[in-house]
């Protein structure tokens, strides 16, 4: 089962939106405008990779309110969806101030329970960011129940003919070193579930290989997402003790590298693989 939900909501302007959207109450695809805010880029002005998974997030919170299902609805009713899995592919780096467009569309719904959505990001470039994400419906105790009628009536399954978004292939390394570092989650990062909310997961794994290179002397703030899974088994709360275990894995066909993170410690949080690149040296060559 995973570890958060979209069942909070984002201040106005949280995620640094640029427009209004645009879908009505069942639509099956919702399409919306989106930007990076100024606190999402780094010192190279451009967005770090969680940054992405929060637009993403914002996208589906605002696709299922224009449905019918605005957090408080899912209050009242005593459930919620939550995260247990996702990928993330980065088709290009996106600066502060660049504005988005976002399209959204519920992938399939299996059992009344489990349902997959799919999330495109893009400009007058072309695609920036695609995404597939893994939701299970919960009660209030975050055990899987079936969906009531009403809901499963709010998000048909559309565009099946579209891929779910998955990581590139690559050769695997057995060989290289381990590295990690270990901390608790402070109390103001806690979501509405009062969990980590998922995309700060992924800034475990990159400041993980962050560290890497730094203690390797090379410059941490080139780091350049290309694509990332992560698996949630359990939300890690404030206090808890966190322990990320990451080590170089493989190397794609273009030559990135690919990071394999285990993150436990109190218990076993989530699994995560993370592709790679450097702006400035080879990534295999410099952490395996």
């Amino acid at each position: 089962m995973g570890a958060a939900s979209d069942t909070g909501r984002a201040g106005p302007d949280g995620r640094g939106r640029t427009g209004s959207a645009f879908a009505s109450p069942g639509e099956p695809v919702y399409e919306t405008s989106i930007g990076i805010p100024r606190h999402g880029a780094g010192p190279r002005e451009v967005a770090r990779a969680s940054e992405i998974w929060r637009l993403f997030q914002e996208v589906a919170m605002e696709a299922t309110t224009a449905a019918g299902w605005p957090p408080e609805r899912y209050r009242a009713a005593g459930t919620a969806f939550v995260i247990y899995g996702m990928t993330a592919v980065h088709h290009r780096e996106v600066g502060y101030g660049q504005a988005l467009r976002a399209r959204t569309w519920v992938y399939d719904f299996k059992r009344a329970t489990l349902t997959r959505r799919q999330i495109r990001l893009e400009d007058d470039g072309g695609p920036v960011a695609s995404c597939t994400q893994q939701w299970v419906h919960t009660d209030t105790d975050l055990s899987p129940v079936p969906a009531s009628p009403e809901l499963l009536a709010a998000f048909p399954p559309e565009r099946p003919e579209v891929p779910a978004v998955t990581l590139p292939d690559f050769q695997r390394i057995d060989d290289a070193p381990g590295f990690g570092f270990a901390f608790t989650p402070w109390h103001v990062w806690m979501d509405p579930l009062a969990h980590v909310n998922h995309p700060t997961y992924v800034d475990f794994c990159d400041e993980s290989t962050c560290r890497a290179l730094a203690d390797a002397g090379l410059d941490p703030q080139g780091l350049v997402p290309v694509a990332e899974h992560v698996r949630f088994k359990s939300g890690a709360c404030a206090g808890d003790e966190v322990v990320v275990r990451s080590r170089l894995v493989g190397r794609t066909a273009r030559g990135d590298a690919v990071f394999r993170h285990d993150i436990g410690g109190t218990r076993p949080f989530a699994q995560a693989t993370t592709v790679r690149r450097h702006v400035d040296v080879g990534l295999v060559e410099a952490l395996g």
